[in-house]
């Protein structure tokens, strides 16, 4: 068998097993073992110590039910799945995808025997045949003489060419469904790989949308205060709002949108967000019109802003493709400050 399990997939494998249910070892093992159709079983010596890394790891506790420890995700664990959706996906593919070539290989084996079985029969048959026509010969009559000369013989061989005949069916059947299970269960995988690649892609494009409104609210609300020639409090109202709505928009990516109408099409106006009460930051309601040092205090708010949008990015995460938004986002963010100080 082709090693599926290699660079420690056999890991990620047991957090989708535990995914769907709490097991305990012995389960996990006869699941493998099913997975399979008894063509591979890991053994206990495989199974519990990667078990109890995962549990040091933090990704799986466990309960002790009857004696025995029965194995669960944690928090941290399911968020460790979320992440290689996709790579437990293709790898499910790649299990079916060994499963049929063994059941393909298993036809071989059982197409090979039943020639050499055949093969073997008429050899049989023909010694029969030799040594029967000889010893009637040696008896002086020939009325017995040819492939009836031992009856019992050839009711044994006859016998044993039916039986051989059963079993070579029943292997051929068996490989048969084998083959057809697998071709199932590997187009099942391949619609859930093309599922999350499709939802990976509704939650960049929501994403997108999302920072291209925090990009056109901040320079609208940083406009009308310059228009009112109050650029401290439009450079705190921005920032302040920023924040906030940048604190939201990492605490939903970890729930991505799974229905096709969650990303608003590019160019779209996207819904208003509610901003709850938490995620507006303390220093968001000071009031610094009346500053007496605005450039002082304009670092004191920079800092404020990095420290919140840090902590945001630290406690919910953040992908590769939201650092990319974020990044283009803050550049625009940071050219529409300097042309505002360079006016004021």
């Amino acid at each position: 068998m082709a090693p599926v399990f290699g660079h420690g997939r056999l890991r990620l494998y047991l957090l989708g097993l535990l995914d769907q249910a709490p097991r305990h070892g012995y389960e996990v093992i006869r699941l493998l073992e099913e997975r399979f159709h008894g063509m591979y079983a890991p053994s206990a010596g495989t199974v519990y110590p990667r078990l109890a890394k995962l549990e040091q790891e933090g990704l799986v506790s466990h309960t002790t039910e009857g004696g025995r420890k029965v194995y669960s995700l944690t928090e941290a664990g399911r968020d460790e799945l979320d992440r290689r959706r996709e790579e437990l996906a293709e790898l499910e593919r790649e299990i079916h995808e060994s499963v049929r070539g063994l059941a393909v290989e298993i036809r071989e084996d059982v197409r090979s025997s039943a020639q050499e079985l055949r093969e073997e029969v008429r050899a049989a048959a023909a010694r029969a045949h030799v040594e029967d026509h000889r010893g009637a010969e040696e008896r002086g009559g020939a009325h017995w003489a040819g492939p009836w000369g031992d009856r019992d013989a050839w009711r044994a061989a006859k016998q044993e060419w039916q039986r051989a005949k059963r079993e070579m069916k029943q292997q051929a059947r068996m490989a048969k469904e084998e083959s057809r299970r697998a071709e199932q269960e590997s187009k099942r995988a391949r619609q859930e790989a093309a599922a999350a690649r499709d939802q990976a892609q509704r939650a960049q494009a929501h994403a997108r949308a999302e920072l291209l409104r925090l990009r056109q609210r901040f320079q609208e609300q940083v406009q009308e205060h310059l228009g009112r020639g109050d650029w401290p409090s439009g450079v705190l109202d921005g920032v302040s709002e920023l924040t906030r709505e940048l604190a939201a928009l990492a605490g939903a990516a970890a729930a991505r949108p799974s229905d096709a109408g969650a990303a608003p099409p590019a160019g779209a106006a996207a819904p208003e967000r509610a901003v709850p009460d938490w995620a507006v930051p303390e220093w968001a309601g000071v009031d610094d019109t009346a500053s007496t040092d605005p450039r002082r205090d304009l670092e004191r708010l920079l800092d404020h802003f990095r420290d919140d949008v840090r902590d945001a990015a630290r406690d919910r995460g953040l992908t590769a493709e939201q650092l990319g938004e974020v990044r283009r986002h803050l550049s625009e963010v940071a050219a529409t400050i300097s042309l505002l100080l360079d006016g004021r």
